[in-house]
């Protein structure tokens, strides 16, 4: 029995998956079963932050794993105190709590901004509204997809979690009208991933924390996908010089092994007390020493590298006729296209040999942080090779 079949025959129908088994990778490169070489300009969806296989990344994963693989959070553990320390300094942000995804990132970011009015403001001021944006995206639990902003997540799944509105993007007027007394929080990403890779006008965010920060309302940045270097900074809210109250984090954090953040700042480090919040898995050893070295490669010449690599991207995509549109930042890219669409684009692509994602109607490039300008340039001519046909 193939891989292929195994896996329809046993693993639910909840991926529509491409008709290729990956095995093995380094760096940017993949390969499948047949060796056919594949350029990976998603990194497992902005995972692989420092792509496959990196030799340090592995060795600290291997060597943890054979001291300590696991213990609860009932004990201490020296992996998940350096990596709360060295992220707290790197983002000057005073606690961390760990867990094992984005989704749950997020759902722990609405339970702190949750707590921190109802311990402040009392139950009976009824504080507990938070505001997304519209073409938002903040998870598939059934509260995170309550906050997501996109009609087409609400389905099948009633009934929701009651306590979310949203707001158009880059709307002040909208995002005022509805700041009333029941608002906590205002939950936002820099740039919406999966609802288009559209980024937030720069006077907007700006405005919008005076706006909270007068009221006492939290800001909630989902950094799922623009953190840990994506965008060229650690974190993408350094763009705006703004700090959210609260950031989450996941996907390249961990470099390639499951792992989501909520870092807060001081008026929230003490909200959460014993048994408001709790993981099994969360700040694991094995994963905590991994996400040590993600970050210890993220130095201020990798992430400036991302920048340029943005630029020679920016380069080649301009000189292609079938590329219409260049939307994002760093190495998290969106092209709108003259005629063709993404599915097809990303198909022929794959026969091509090179991996390549979509957002909305855009391809979507999420390429490893470390992947080199050749192997770039490489990619990009397959690319360019696929929009002529």
């Amino acid at each position: 029995m193939s891989v292929q079949t195994q896996t329809q025959q046993y693993v639910m129908h909840t991926y529509a998956r491409k008709p290729v088994t990956l095995v093995k990778g380094q760096g940017a490169i993949v390969y499948d079963e047949s060796g056919k070489q594949y350029f990976d300009f998603s990194s497992g969806i902005g995972v692989n932050s420092l792509g496959y296989s990196d030799p340090e990344w592995s060795l600290a994963i291997a060597k943890q794993s054979q001291t300590l693989q696991h213990t609860s959070n009932l004990y201490y553990t020296q992996p998940m105190a350096q990596l709360a320390e060295i992220l707290c300094q790197r983002t000057n942000y005073a606690k961390v709590f760990f867990g094992n995804s984005g989704a749950e990132a997020n759902e722990g970011a609405i339970k702190l901004a949750r707590k921190y009015s109802f311990d402040r403001y009392g139950k009976s001021a009824q504080r507990y509204k938070i505001l997304t944006l519209k073409d938002s995206f903040h998870g598939r639990t059934v509260t995170t997809l309550s906050a997501t902003g996109q009609d087409v997540f609400h389905q099948s799944f009633d009934p929701f979690t009651p306590g979310f509105d949203y707001v158009v993007a880059n709307d002040l007027a909208d995002l005022t009208s509805k700041l009333d007394d029941q608002v906590c929080a205002v939950m936002i990403e820099f740039v919406q991933g999966e609802g288009g890779i559209h980024l937030l006008d720069k006077v907007y965010v700006q405005t919008l924390f005076e706006l909270c920060a007068a009221k006492d309302i939290l800001v909630i940045a989902d950094e799922v996908q623009t953190g840990i270097g994506r965008t060229g900074r650690l974190l993408a809210s350094e763009h705006y010089q703004v700090q959210p109250d609260i950031s989450t984090l996941a996907k390249g954090l961990g470099g390639g092994l499951p792992i989501g953040a909520v870092l807060c700042n001081e008026k929230l480090a003490d909200v959460f007390q014993p048994g408001d919040h709790a993981t099994t898995f969360g700040g694991n050893p094995v994963v905590c020493a991994g996400a040590q070295v993600v970050l210890d490669k993220l130095t201020l010449q990798v992430l400036e590298s991302v920048q340029q690599k943005e630029q020679l991207i920016r380069q080649h995509l301009e000189k292609m006729p079938e590329v219409k549109k260049i939307d994002g930042i760093g190495l998290m890219l969106g092209i709108q296209l003259e005629s063709k669409t993404a599915a097809e684009v990303i198909d022929a692509c794959l026969e091509e040999g090179l991996i390549v994602l979509s957002a909305k109607e855009k391809i979507r490039l999420l390429p490893p942080l470390t992947i080199s300008a050749e192997e770039l340039k490489q990619g990009l001519a397959i690319l360019a090779k696929v929009l002529a046909d």
